[in-house]
């Protein structure tokens, strides 16, 4: 089991490095390919008319002077031991894990990550657990009930689900709870200051990004119980005498969950690095919101920085879940 752990821990982090270096290469490389040259791109951080000596000031401080390999050796350098900035007249240091400074506002992208993140945070557990407990719920009443009202109904809600967009549920959201009725706050408020509300401002955004992930999960759980139903163990644990609540949850439940832990590992990974649309919907300064101004300026630091900080979770929670299958099967540790 550990040589198993340490194999995919290893894996992770080439994984991470591969996916820093694609990165990097597609923000600062790509556009040197294209023709695009180190003074243009330390133009676009220029106010207008700027000199040729304020394009090779400008072009020196933020590194682009130097060949795109020694750029990327700095900046996973940074990450590492920290770096050394010239920020203005000055020169700063940047302490490890250092993503950089932003091109625009000249602050640190790190800072600005994990004074994001708790909002990010709120938001992905919140929604996550709304979206199992209903998509899981409505897929196994829809499983036990096949071709029902119930069973037609649910299957109904969750294709609406998957084809509504997060921009029309979440502004629907908002124009029915928070300003036609003023039920849910509007302003985000930290969980260690007021619990309740804090859940009261997220509820909605909650409730619109469940809507979303439920319904998949809702259609996983249904053709998973319906397959696992007829399986021979089942009818095994019926004829000994099971009580079908058992039967359904211990046994048939149990077995329809292995790509539900798939699915949710890779959904929550990708909230944890930022619900773009939901937190500029619903105006929450998470790091989807950062992401989004980050685009809007192509300020490259901050999108490096999300890109990284989203290719982390979503490692990370693909990591977690071959170890909880490796705990559950060992056939897995063998693979």
């Amino acid at each position: 089991m550990i040589s198993y752990i340490l194999r995919r821990t290893v894996a992770a982090v080439i994984l991470l490095l591969v996916v820093s270096a694609v990165t990097f290469a597609i923000f600062f490389l790509l556009p040197r390919l294209a023709g695009q040259t180190a003074d243009q791109l330390a133009q676009q951080y220029i106010g207008k008319s700027p000199s040729k000596a304020d394009i090779a000031a400008v072009k020196h401080n933020l590194g682009l002077d130097q060949p795109v390999y020694l750029q990327y050796w700095h900046f996973i350098k940074g990450i590492v031991a920290g770096a050394d900035y010239n920020i203005g007249p000055t020169t700063v240091h940047c302490d490890a894990p250092c993503f950089g400074y932003s091109f625009k506002t000249h602050e640190a992208v790190w800072p600005q990550l994990t004074s994001r993140l708790p909002v990010t945070i709120s938001l992905a557990v919140g929604a996550a657990v709304l979206w199992v407990l209903s998509g899981v719920a409505i897929g196994v009443v829809s499983a036990l009930k096949p071709r029902s009202f119930f069973d037609r109904a649910f299957m109904g809600v969750a294709l609406a689900g998957v084809s509504l967009p997060m921009f029309f549920t979440g502004n629907l959201a908002l124009l029915l709870f928070t300003y036609q009725w003023p039920i849910f706050g509007t302003t985000y408020v930290p969980f260690t200051e007021n619990p309740s509300q804090w859940a009261n401002t997220l509820f909605p955004a909650w409730c619109s990004l469940a809507l979303l992930y439920s319904a998949i999960y809702a259609r996983l759980t249904r053709s998973g119980m319906l397959e696992t139903m007829n399986e021979d163990f089942i009818r095994t644990a019926r004829a000994k005498g099971l009580r079908e609540r058992n039967v359904v949850v211990r046994h048939g439940l149990r077995a329809a969950l292995t790509p539900i832990i798939t699915v949710f590992g890779m959904d929550i990974g990708l909230l944890l690095g930022g619900a773009l649309i939901t937190e500029y919907v619903f105006s929450l300064h998470g790091i989807g919101e950062y992401a989004v101004k980050a685009i809007t300026d192509n300020d490259l630091p901050p999108i490096l920085g999300v890109t990284l900080l989203a290719a982390f979770f979503v490692v990370i929670a693909n990591l977690l879940v071959d170890v909880l299958y490796a705990a559950a099967d060992p056939r897995v540790r063998l693979s």
